[in-house]
Order: C-alpha cells, then sequence, then structure tokens
C-alpha cells in the first residue's frame, strides 16, 4: 500500500493536478480521498469570524475519521467515505466507497497538517501558487460552481481564507518531499510516472 498526500491553498489547483494525475495513470488500483470530505458535520462555532463560520481553520476537520479510514484502506480494507455538499456548506448522510486499492492519493489544503496522518504517507506534495493566481481562481470557481456571491468570496477571502493560509496553512510546505509551482503539467507527468512504476512492481 503506498500513500501520497497533496496539499495547498484553496485554489492552488490541487483537485485539477490530481485529476490530470489520475488520467494520465487510468487505473483502478489507484484510490482518492478528497479531505473536504471529512469537515466536520457542523463547523465549530468557537471559530467563527464576523459570527461566520470558519472552514479554513484545521479545527474544521474530523481528524479523527480521516485518520482511521486512512488506516483501514491501508490494511487493505474499503470504507465509506463522506460526501461534502459545497453548495450548504455541510457533510451530507450520503457516502462513497474508497478501496480496496494499491495507492491511494489523498487531496486537501490540510492533507500535511496532522503528523499522524504525515506518517502514513510515503510521499507529500505541495501546491505553491502566488496568492493572487489562487483568489482568482476561487473566484470563478465558487461563482460559477458553488453558488456563492462575489460578496460574499471576498468577505469569506479577507476573514478566513487568507489569514489561516498564512497562519496554518504555508507552514505546512515544510514537510512535502516534492513542492509544484503554478505549472502542475511536469509535475504531473513525474508524479503519474511514479505511480505506474510502483503499480509495475506490484505486478512483479
Amino acid at each position: 500500500m503506498y500513500i501520497i498526500g497533496i496539499a495547498g491553498g484553496s485554489g492552488s489547483g490541487k483537485t485539477t493536478f490530481t485529476q490530470k494525475v489520475l488520467t494520465q495513470i487510468n487505473d483502478k488500483r489507484v484510490g482518492l480521498l478528497h479531505q473536504d470530505a471529512y469537515y466536520l458535520p457542523l463547523p465549530p462555532d468557537d471559530l467563527k469570524i464576523n459570527d461566520k463560520s470558519n472552514f479554513d481553520h484545521p479545527e474544521a476537520f474530523d481528524w479523527d475519521l480521516l485518520k482511521s479510514h486512512l488506516e483501514l484502506i491501508r490494511e487493505g480494507k474499503k470504507v465509506e467515505s463522506p460526501v461534502y455538499d459545497y453548495h450548504r456548506s455541510r457533510r451530507t448522510s450520503d457516502t462513497q466507497p474508497v478501496g480496496p486499492c494499491d495507492i491511494l492519493i489523498v487531496e486537501g489544503i490540510f492533507a500535511l497538517w496532522d503528523e499522524d496522518i504525515r506518517n502514513l504517507y510515503d510521499l507529500k506534495f505541495y501546491l505553491h501558487v502566488e496568492a493572487d493566481i489562487r483568489f482568482i481562481r476561487r473566484l470563478f470557481r465558487d461563482l460559477k460552481d458553488r453558488s456563492r456571491t462575489m460578496e460574499d468570496i471576498i468577505r469569506q477571502y479577507y476573514d478566513t481564507v487568507r489569514p489561516m493560509h498564512q497562519l496554518y496553512l504555508e507552514p505546512t510546505r515544510q514537510y512535502a518531499d516534492i513542492i509544484v509551482g503554478e505549472e502542475t503539467d511536469p509535475a504531473a507527468v513525474l508524479l503519474s510516472g511514479m505511480i505506474k512504476q510502483k503499480l509495475s512492481e506490484l505486478d512483479n
């Protein structure tokens, strides 16, 4: 079992990067776990800023559930991963199966935050993209796909996204084995090649 963690700020392109890798591999033995699915069922009240939930703080996530699922997958078992509703900003009661698999990719803003979870990874990536690019990407994404208003997006960025990134997320870059910039195509080729090699080793 081989686990890869991919972290980076909101709008850094984690999902796009991961999909590039999975498309190049095209192998059902590679599983994917989204950290967003492991937000707590209800955001903690004590994290609120200006009476708005803070989804960009590490304590907004259900670390115990994520860790237990990773350990089960590492043991070769299947888990029922939660499903997150971005329109309602809530974890739903639905689940989706993940595993068993030979290689697992875990992607999310705080994928490298928790030490116990980091220790489960065999390889760690961090996507480092400048703040202006991340904000523009987030703005277009949330307007198009997540039913947000421009006012809400800008307010959330200044209230939580930007300060939490600087305080908690950016420091996790130190734990990465590989740091990827804005141009992710070469890194996707590199990672997909490494995964194909691992799969080939398993076949022998």
